[in-house]
């Protein structure tokens, strides 16, 4: 791997980051044709539906495309989907060469969309850079392993392990920076957890407040309906909201929300597994929880949690009753707890931000 390949690799990726939160159940991808040293042609997939991201670099190069190099992050699809394959596009073109990130996971791919290229008499390189291509789509490929999305627990702490004080105030604990970087964190989420404690408690947005276009699904998960009339996750011209409930009566506050646009999903029991397999089936990915600590702990104690994003702010607050971000989770012996894996750590002004995954995610 030259670092000619890292770079045009790198630009892929650029390039696939720009439908983020907008391409499920479809991966992130994008393509970069290159001749004679020179790019002739980019694209990336921008939404289901539409055409995939090699479809648009091939269209932007046009004939001179043949004997032409192609660097793409994901291999290309070898089926008929909601769009033909890509192979067949880039036999057509008369591609030379076929450079890939990663191989695809999907079983409908996997290994037969490169097999399809070399059959043809096209060159293909397979690995260039494939730990980012990998990480870009974690969520992408732990759907199509597990049959579910890939859930994301975010939260913020003090330094001594409180999420609000004992009076449940939280706003706020850690600085503008850090909650830019959540707005940017759900700006590439397909849906955003909440309980109903935090319906009534803060009354969130749970929008990109407009670091990008794209607003992830906003999904509450309660028992009870009592919740306020007036409140911002109503307001579905932001973002469509949806409340898993068990079997309610028909009350005022129900009939508001079904006039508002707000869906209601009765359930006889509300789990988050149960909950992550509707979301599955609605063709999302990635869900970022932002719950309480016991929603939280059961998100986690069920396998629904892949990966953690903990925000550490340098304050005290104290406080015998002052909540914290997990909840039980019948740990009794420290060799009991849930560790991290690849763990990385960054200063965000004042904050502190620890990345990390829970088990398996790839």
């Amino acid at each position: 791997m030259s670092d000619f390949d890292s770079k045009l690799m790198e630009r892929c990726l650029e390039l696939a980051k720009k439908a983020q939160g907008k391409t499920s159940p479809n991966p992130l991808v994008g393509a970069v044709i290159v001749k004679d040293g020179k790019i002739i042609g980019e694209g990336f997939h921008p939404q289901l539906g539409q055409p995939h991201a090699e479809i648009f670099a091939l269209q932007e190069a046009g004939l001179n495309a043949e004997n032409a190099i192609v660097y793409v992050n994901l291999e290309p699809c070898n089926h008929f989907g909601r769009t033909p394959p890509c192979t067949e596009a880039l036999i057509r073109a008369k591609v030379k060469q076929v450079v890939v990130g990663m191989i695809d996971p999907d079983s409908r791919v996997s290994g037969s969309g490169i097999q399809k290229l070399i059959s043809a008499g096209i060159d293909v390189r397979v690995g260039i850079e494939e730990d980012a291509c990998m990480k870009l789509n974690e969520a992408f490929i732990h759907r199509v392993k597990y049959q579910q999305p890939f859930g994301i627990l975010k939260y913020a702490m003090t330094l001594d392990g409180k999420i609000a004080t004992d009076t449940g105030h939280s706003q706020w604990i850690t600085g503008t920076s850090s909650r830019n970087f959540v707005h940017h964190l759900r700006s590439s989420c397909d849906a955003v957890i909440i309980g109903g404690n935090t319906v009534r408690r803060d009354n969130p947005q749970l929008t990109t407040h407009g670091v990008t276009n794209h607003n992830p699904l906003r999904v509450v998960m309660t028992k009870t309906l009592n919740l306020p009339l007036n409140c911002q996750l109503w307001d579905v011209n932001r973002a469509e909201t949806v409340i898993f409930t068990i079997p309610q009566k028909n009350t005022n506050i129900k009939t508001h929300l079904l006039n508002q646009g707000v869906e209601i999903v009765e359930i006889e029991d509300i789990t988050p597994s149960i909950v992550m397999k509707d979301l599955y089936q609605r063709g999302l990915n990635s869900v970022l929880w932002e719950c309480g600590g016991n929603l939280a702990s059961q998100a986690i104690a069920s396998g629904n949690i892949q990966k953690i994003y903990a925000f550490i702010a340098p304050k005290i607050i104290g406080g015998n009753n002052a909540p914290t971000p997990i909840g039980d989770l019948g740990t009794k012996k420290m060799n009991e707890a849930f560790s991290l894996n690849n763990i990385s750590i960054q200063q965000i002004d004042g904050d502190f931000l620890i990345e990390g995954y829970l088990g398996i995610t790839n």
